[in-house]
């Protein structure tokens, strides 16, 4: 163990051990790396609402956002984390018995993430063992079992979608059907979370060396992709799309609010792997500067992971609207015995209506076959729907020269954000148990590790069941936001009021030399809590006003999703997730007032 540096015994009033050293430190050069797993990797990207769409107005409010929400929270974390030198429950401890339950709040969303967010990673391995093989499985339909025709459902939708719904996920018509465990997902899972348990194996000491790869691979093969991106035909119309300026937009609340839930859930505000990262720290280590420089790049990652997405998502778009036209084309030089190559995109509108008034009877006949090809429509399409990164990249992934290459870098990128996630994720569950001195003096940091894997492992099997996407959609939309909000205002108020921002203030100077500036005082006492409580708000407003809660399932007959109601039991869980981890709140603090009457009314008898 290293000894204190001088002065940091004055740094710790709050109780015996605040200021001690950790165990083991993680390595200086390390720390923002491992952190910036927290915001490279796609937390929420499940639901496709972590990926950035930076389009026409959105830009603006959301860099208003960064400035004024997202930096200050995240430098409010990492000192909290970094002053108390203890996981979530501790530090919150520390600052008051009462607040215990925000760090408990904290771990319950974690563990709540954990139990599904490495299904992802299960997907991700298994898309990556197919990519080896040629053509690669998703890139057509496959024939039926009588071999006399393409599968009538693949056939309706894409190969993509079917390779993702029927062969991947065998996902039921709704979820009130669970079916079976699918092996081939529940050995991938199983695969996902050995890889996360063997790099968290021996603590900060393993994780410093893993991230060191995890951290830097994705942004090399972006680069990759970047360029590969930017050559494809019809990117620029992608491009395009992404930056036409839609200053209207900027008149509509939702965009800010939109805005500023991004900034929210793309920096991990809340989780508790940021007190935990942080809490591994030199106490002079300046997390200010963290702040600033981490929220920088997350946001700088964003915005050119985004200009690589709708770069081939622009090239996708264009490939489907100029086949479109092909088979339009097609069909009208067929039906009327046109001269080929007479027809083409530029008098194609003019052509249809000449042969729509001209040949009434025939041009009806055909007409229901007719698609209305739009680039615009194709575009608002690609940036839409569950499964992004399973769907939207392999059907372009599959139209690439040489796809099998481009599919394995792709997928080996979403493993390293994924399994890098999940590092930041497992540490916010691991540090508060390992410094319990109840469990750690009981179970070495490798047992209390495999546990938690193994229980997160053993119910994330749920996931693989044939509704197991069902559930993982209502985990996603359900277990975090709320909580996450109502955390991060509580601990907001808790340093501003409770603990004390002179006090905190205070705190900083004597860990890194200099007090924090009016701005960052002004933004945590009085606009953070008001924009988070706008937020809460919000959310709860739209909750009420859509009435019964409703998801997405996949109807193999039509080959598409359709609209259903949740039925009352998966209405039951909803409200269980919110409440576990939201009533650890009240309830730990009640429970604290309830033991210190006792206590007090004990000692007055005696």
């Amino acid at each position: 163990m290293q000894a204190p540096r001088e002065g940091t015994a004055a740094c710790s009033p709050l109780g015996q051990g605040a200021g001690a050293w950790k165990e083991k430190e993680l390595p200086r050069a390390a720390f923002p790396l491992a952190y910036l797993h927290c915001l490279l990797a796609p937390v929420k990207e499940a639901n496709e609402q972590a990926k950035l769409q930076v389009e026409g107005g959105f830009l603006i409010p959301y860099i208003i956002m960064l400035v004024v929400e997202g930096m200050p929270l995240l430098y409010l974390e990492l000192a909290v984390g970094q002053r108390m030198r203890q996981g979530s429950i501790g530090a919150w401890n520390t600052i008051s018995p009462y607040l215990r339950g925000v760090g408990i709040a904290s771990v319950v969303v974690s563990f709540f993430l954990s139990m599904y967010y490495n299904v992802i990673n299960a997907w991700a391995f298994w898309y990556l063992f197919h990519s080896f093989q040629d053509p690669l499985p998703w890139s057509s339909c496959p024939l039926n079992s009588n071999l006399t025709s393409y599968d009538e459902e693949c056939e309706k939708a894409s190969s993509t979608q079917y390779f993702w719904y029927r062969k991947t996920l065998n996902i039921s018509p709704s979820i009130e059907e669970n079916g079976g465990i699918q092996w081939e997902q529940a050995l991938c899972l199983i695969l996902a979370w050995l890889v996360v348990y063997l790099c968290i194996l021996r603590g900060t000491e393993s994780t410093g060396k893993v991230v060191y790869v995890t951290a830097s691979l994705p942004y090399c093969v972006l680069i990759i992709y970047l360029v590969r991106g930017l050559t494809l035909h019809g990117a620029i119309n992608g491009l395009a799309y992404m930056f036409t300026p839609k200053i209207e937009q900027l008149a509509n609340p939702q965009t800010w609010i939109n805005a500023a839930t991004q900034i929210f859930f793309s920096l991990g505000l809340g989780f508790g792997s940021l007190i935990a990262f942080a809490s591994y720290n030199e106490p002079s280590n300046n997390c200010q500067k963290h702040a600033i420089i981490v929220s920088l790049i997350n946001s700088s990652t964003s915005i050119f992971a985004s200009i690589v997405t709708f770069s081939i998502y622009g090239f996708k778009a264009t490939f489907n609207y100029e086949n479109c036209i092909n088979k339009v084309i097609l069909l009208l030089t067929n039906t009327f015995d046109l001269e080929d190559g007479f027809l083409t995109p530029g008098n194609l509108e003019e052509t249809k209506d000449y042969l729509a008034s001209a040949y009434p009877t025939e041009y009806s006949k055909i007409f229901p076959d007719i698609k209305n090809c739009s680039l615009e429509s194709e575009l608002d399409t690609a940036v839409q729907g569950t499964g992004l990164s399973f769907i939207v990249y392999t059907e372009a992934i599959k139209n690439m020269e040489v796809s099998q290459l481009w599919s394995v870098l792709y997928f080996v990128m979403l493993l390293m954000l994924g399994i890098g996630s999940m590092l930041g994720n497992t540490a916010a569950i691991l540090t508060p148990l390992t410094d319990s001195n109840t469990i750690s003096s009981r179970l070495p940091k490798e047992a209390i590790s495999g546990l938690v894997c193994l229980i997160s492992c053993a119910i994330g099997l749920v996931f693989t069941m044939e509704a197991g996407n069902y559930w993982f959609d209502i985990f996603n939309d359900y277990a975090a936001t709320l909580s996450l909000l109502l955390i991060v205002l509580v601990e907001t108020i808790a340093i501003c009021y409770v603990y004390g921002l002179k006090r905190f203030e205070n705190d900083l100077q004597v860990m890194t030399g200099c007090k924090p500036n009016w701005y960052w005082k002004i933004i945590w006492a009085f606009v953070s809590p008001l924009l988070i409580i706008g937020l809460f708000i919000f959310y709860l407003t739209d909750y009420i006003l859509k009435g019964t809660l409703q998801y997405q399932a996949w109807d193999a007959t039509q080959g598409q999703l359709v609209t259903r109601d949740y039925p009352n039991y998966a209405l039951a869980v909803i409200g269980l997730l919110v409440a576990s981890s939201t009533m650890c709140i009240p309830l730990v603090a009640l429970g604290t007032f309830i033991m210190n009457r006792w206590k007090k009314g004990k000692t007055v008898s005696v």
